[in-house]
């Protein structure tokens, strides 16, 4: 079985290492909030000017004025602080952050990242995913391996408008873990249930089996 979004979000919060500055992105990387692993101490960036955000409120304890870059409704903990997008995005591009968590619509085998805009769609704008991507030290992307036509996400080439080139260090799927090499993809877990032989029909892209590739704990 491919794994579903907490799932997901689930696997990229083992990424996390301690006193690591972290921002989410909108979608799937938000729920990374909820999963922080015991024993760790990370803090929680949001570009509309947060840093300490907590996990999502318990139905019927939001606050509708604590916000985040996606407009959820969010707890903070001890210690958090409030300021201006202004210096959010000074943190951001002085390369304070550790590491960046985005959704995206496509990714390349060399690590382009394509996730803001469809053409003909109407769009929001970008948010910081541009400034994002060109400051973090390290970029994870959350994303479903394939669209709902079946067709591949991870390509050998974006077809979308492009937001960052060759950035993304690391994708987890709903099908599986994948470093991004000189070589391509390469498949070092595989979600339970789920068959390298699939995961090579839903790669466009160039893929290669990591020789020591396992089954991924969630």
């Amino acid at each position: 079985m491919a794994l579903d979004k907490n799932q997901i979000a689930k696997r990229i919060a083992q990424e996390l290492q301690d006193g690591f500055y972290v921002n989410l992105g909108i979608g799937i990387p938000t729920l990374v909030a909820n999963y922080i692993p015991a024993g760790i101490e990370v803090v929680l960036q949001s570009e509309n000017g947060l840093l300490g955000m907590g996990p999502f409120p318990f139905e019927g304890e939001e606050d509708a004025d604590l916000i985040n870059a996606g407009k959820q409704t969010i707890t903070t903990l001890p210690g958090s602080a409030f300021f201006d997008s202004a210096m959010s995005f000074g943190m951001i591009r002085s390369g304070k952050v550790d590491l960046t968590v985005l959704g995206a619509m496509e990714v390349a085998e060399n690590g382009d990242i394509a996730n803001w805009k469809v053409p003909g769609k109407m769009v929001k704008g970008m948010g910081g995913a541009m400034d994002l991507v060109s400051s973090a030290k390290n970029i994870i992307v959350a994303m479903q391996h394939t669209d709902k036509a079946g067709n591949s996400k991870l390509l050998p080439s974006c077809t979308l408008p492009i937001t960052g080139l060759k950035c993304v260090k690391k994708i987890v799927s709903d099908l599986g873990v994948f470093n991004v090499t000189e070589n391509g993809f390469e498949c070092i877990e595989f979600a339970p249930g789920v068959t390298i032989e699939e995961i090579k029909q839903k790669t466009a892209g160039k893929l290669t089996i990591s020789e020591s590739v396992k089954e991924m704990a969630i």
